[in-house]
């Protein structure tokens, strides 16, 4: 129970930091902050390729194979929006 109570904790207190991280920051640094959140995202991709593969449970297995989906999906999601913001800073030639 003490464990459910602190990851909650931990949870909520990573939503507050979150927002108010994302409604501070000036829109000329949405695309450095991106990329940062995409790199942080390729450690939970290894951290659910580790879940996935311990000999835990089946359970456990079908949820890091879930959270490898989901990472990557949100890896390569936000490699390719950061790609077209910044295609949008390049001069276009006449």
């Amino acid at each position: 129970m003490d464990m459910f109570i602190t990851s909650v904790t931990v949870f909520l207190l990573a939503i507050f930091v979150g927002f108010e991280v994302i409604t501070k920051v000036p829109p000329t640094l949405h695309t450095p902050l991106m990329s940062g959140s995409n790199a942080i995202s390729g450690i939970t991709v290894v951290g659910a390729i580790v879940a996935a593969g311990s000999k835990e449970p089946l359970v456990a297995a079908v949820l890091g194979v879930v959270a490898v989906i989901f990472a990557t999906i949100n890896v390569v999601g936000g490699f390719l929006v950061t790609n077209r913001m910044l295609l949008m800073f390049k001069r276009k030639k006449n």
